[in-house]
């Protein structure tokens, strides 16, 4: 896994920019409920820290505790959330914060002066990174690569006014082409898009996401079906039936002109000449309606 230096947040959750659900008046709305909901009650949380930290078996305490302090969780979590790209759910990182605000409580001193809120902020950020990292399956030596080679694309193509070639990129990257193409095919790996992410906005209930776009490359365009059918009645119009049957047969079953000829009783000479004779007749109808067909 790859970190920024100042920000220390996994690089791929960087490189994707995500359209928040909620607009930054409702976060910073939900952010400032969050702090006024911690700094109430300050006498009865310092009575609970007492008796805690005298008998650190008192579940209802530490219970209590967590839950007072739970707003600052999901304070920290929504600033964390706002840069993660889609597929990555707000409640998963609060459950991972609760975690962190639970170690926080119970390795907190009491008699050093420091507030719990400053006190627990890296703990709970803390383990909500470590559930981002256990949730990327990406080496760190591929998020290294995918990085350089994005920052590279962008600053070529700043400079040159079109995206680079990988000569260029390798050139600029100063490794030899073979093994750009190399970094870029394991890099290419880094680039997972989940199939329930939401595609678009409906006016209905019902969310249409990725899968249900996906192109499904085994099943027949029936785009095309439409257009061969009419094609063929088109062509088979005005024939009769063993004329029909024979370009079916040919074009659209495969037969050979012997096995037809086997299938209508006829023989392969009849069966070409007849062919031939239909050929011929549908070339001089198409050449009269080719207007017809011209966009």
């Amino acid at each position: 896994m790859v970190f920024f230096e100042n920000a220390g947040i996994p690089a791929f959750f960087q490189m994707v920019r995500k359209d928040v659900l909620r607009t930054a008046f409702e976060v910073s709305k939900n952010m400032e409920e969050s702090m006024v909901a911690v700094n109430s009650n300050s006498e009865s949380v310092a009575q609970w820290w007492e008796e805690y930290k005298a008998n650190p078996s008192d579940q209802e305490k530490r219970n209590l505790l967590v839950e007072h302090y739970l707003p600052l969780v999901r304070y920290h979590a929504q600033k964390v959330w706002q840069r993660l790209p889609d597929g990555v759910e707000l409640d998963d990182l609060i459950s991972a914060g609760v975690f962190g605000l639970m170690d926080a409580i119970d390795a907190f001193d009491l008699s050093r002066d420091v507030k719990f809120e400053t006190y627990c902020a890296p703990r709970i950020r803390g383990a909500m990174l470590d559930e981002l990292r256990n949730m990327d399956w990406v080496p760190r030596l591929v998020r290294t690569k995918a990085k350089r080679i994005n920052e590279a694309t962008k600053e070529l193509d700043n400079k040159l006014g079109r995206r680079p070639t990988d000569e260029e990129l390798a050139e600029y990257l100063g490794v030899s082409v073979d093994e750009f193409e190399k970094m870029a095919k394991e890099a290419n790996t880094a680039s997972v898009v989940s199939l329930n992410k939401k595609w678009c906005e409906t006016d209905g209930s019902k969310e249409v996401s990725e899968l249900d776009v996906l192109e499904d490359q085994r099943g027949e365009d029936p785009t095309s079906r439409m257009q061969k059918i009419d094609t063929m009645r088109l062509v088979t119009k005005g024939l009769k039936r063993n004329e029909r049957l024979i370009l079916l047969l040919y074009y659209y079953q495969d037969m050979t002109m012997k096995e037809i000829g086997m299938t209508l009783d006829l023989s392969e000479s009849r069966v070409s000449q007849i062919h031939s004779s239909i050929v011929q007749r549908l070339q001089g109808t198409l050449s009269e309606r080719k207007p017809e067909f011209t966009i």
